[in-house]
């Protein structure tokens, strides 16, 4: 699938037109070190996009695309889970970018699909949140 744009820093490219997002399936591409070390930045990504107004509970701890509030570019993080005012997703490099301790939980409609495996460079499944201290 082609990509529609180069993304900036620390935002995601996604392939989300109407009809990918029909089609249920489509590729994502990370980009800055948010997610370091689970993704990094040009990794390839295999996506479940929701469709419709009804929102699939993801598990928890499973790695998802997600428009963040307050007009921040679309982003791939991990999700944390459901709470009162939406979807709580955080990064994996607590160094490095944005999630919702800085702009809080993600509404239904921002959560826009579910990462099901990495396709480039490394393809494979996605290694599981690593160990905070």
């Amino acid at each position: 699938m082609q990509e529609k744009r180069v993304p900036e820093k620390g935002e995601a490219c996604y392939n989300g037109g109407m009809a990918d997002r029909r089609s249920g399936w489509g590729l994502a591409v990370a980009r800055g070190r948010s997610m370091e070390p689970t993704l990094r930045d040009g990794d390839r990504l295999l996506v479940r996009w929701f469709g419709g107004d009804a929102v699939p509970g993801p598990a928890p701890g499973s790695v998802v695309v997600v428009r963040l509030p307050g007009g921040r570019p679309v982003a791939v993080k991990r999700l944390l889970g459901r709470r009162p005012e939406g979807w709580w997703v955080e990064r994996d490099n607590p160094a490095e970018g944005v999630d919702s301790w800085q702009v809080g939980a993600v509404t239904d409609d921002g959560l826009l699909g579910v990462v099901r495996w990495r396709v480039w460079p490394r393809p494979g499944r996605l290694r599981p949140p690593p160990a905070r201290s």
